[in-house]
């Protein structure tokens, strides 16, 4: 099998999306298919709908013969009428959209959001078949009226960091003296909600809650600089630790030394972070809009906030730092939670064989065919009961 990839800039940027594109990816190769990285250019939304204008995949797919092709829905502002030119050269090409979730659904001024959602829904009706990371960005795709019936529910697996700690060793970290330790992960941009978070901060005892701060702060540099201002503001230098961008064994350093990981979002997809801080043992407080509440219980392995009250925040933080006993069996819970999601190579195996499903219904053209004839081949129509 043959898959096209399409995805805005290097498929190695470090953020949620890219991640799961990325390990995705590396399942389809290892499992013998072969797979086109096609990146597109980077730059403002208004930037990118104006080189769509332009861009024409067809030259760039017909010499690859893709079986199906991938797009990354974050992509769509120059695929809307790439995509429609692409229809017309390959109409029995399968062309799958990768939500993670719609630009449409972040929290943002209503006119904004108006104008979103009519592109939005635009490209999605150039698209055959959907990939969605958890129910809520399936069914934020059907309120924008596109059915998806022909899809697959592929949620991110937990297991990348390959994180392990006993049960003795949570309860030991969640007994320790001291100021609540809490993380944050994730890049440094308004939507995270860690202006949220520095504010509930603010409103607590300055040695009741230590913060390790992970995340790029490139992304959104001025929204970075508002961030280290607002913590100047507070007063919270001693509080406030800013860690920068980690992967790896440094993010695990981290994840192991903290006792709660708090990313109180405006909106996830999904939410990966708070996956990744469950394999530590830590519970997450989440945003709660978007399909982190399809795995984080609230008041059992984490707390869905509403992540534009500060107050309601700090309410929580104090409790659970007076609360160790109840910290500890929230981090159990959350441990738990972890051990039973999904892996990353199941998350991979879930893609592929749509993928399959897809290429063996819509065959790539024989080049000994005429083709006008293999361009007018029809393919069969697929539900999501077949998957």
């Amino acid at each position: 099998m043959r898959v096209g990839w399409v995805v805005d800039g290097p498929l190695e940027q470090l953020s949620g999306g890219y991640l799961y594109d990325r390990l995705v990816v590396d399942h389809l190769r290892r499992s013998g298919a072969e797979v086109l990285v096609i990146s597109l250019p980077m730059g403002s939304y208004a930037f990118r709908l104006a080189s769509g204008l332009q861009l024409d995949l067809v030259p760039r797919l017909s010499a690859f013969g893709p079986d199906v092709v991938v797009q990354d829905e974050l992509s769509h502002p120059g695929l809307v009428r790439a995509n429609r030119r692409l229809k017309t050269s390959r109409p029995d090409l399968p062309l799958v959209g990768l939500v993670h979730h719609l630009r449409s659904s972040e929290p943002r001024r209503a006119l904004a959001n108006v104008f979103y959602r009519w592109v939005e829904r635009r490209y999605l009706t150039t698209l055959d078949a959907f990939i969605f990371n958890s129910r809520a960005t399936r069914a934020a795709v059907e309120r924008l009226g596109r059915h998806a019936a022909t899809s697959v529910i592929a949620v991110p697996g937990a297991d990348r960091l390959g994180a392990s700690i006993e049960p003795e060793a949570i309860r030991a970290r969640g007994r320790s003296a001291g100021p609540l330790r809490v993380l944050f992960l994730g890049n440094l941009i308004a939507r995270k909600g860690l202006m949220t978070l520095i504010d509930a901060l603010g409103l607590l005892r300055r040695d009741s809650v230590a913060l390790t701060v992970v995340g790029s702060a490139e992304v959104d540099p001025g929204h970075a600089r508002r961030l280290r201002r607002r913590v100047e503001t507070l007063r919270l230098g001693g509080a406030v630790r800013f860690a920068g961008a980690l992967d790896g064994p440094a993010l695990m350093e981290e994840l192991r030394a903290a006792q709660l990981l708090a990313v109180p979002s405006a909106y996830e997809g999904y939410g990966m972070a708070y996956l990744e801080g469950m394999g530590c043992g830590l519970p997450a407080i989440a945003g709660r809009d978007g399909g982190a509440a399809e795995f984080v219980r609230h008041g059992e392995n984490g707390l869905l906030v509403d992540a534009s009250d500060p107050a309601a925040l700090a309410v929580h933080l104090a409790a659970l730092h007076a609360d160790r006993t109840r910290l500890i069996r929230m981090a159990l819970a959350a441990h738990e939670a972890y051990l039973s999601h999904p892996t990353w190579e199941q998350t991979g195996a879930a893609v592929l064989h749509f993928l399959s499903g897809l290429a063996r219904a819509n065959p790539a053209p024989d080049p000994r065919e005429d083709g006008a004839r293999a361009a007018a081949r029809p393919g069969p129509v697929l539900s999501s009961a077949d998957w």
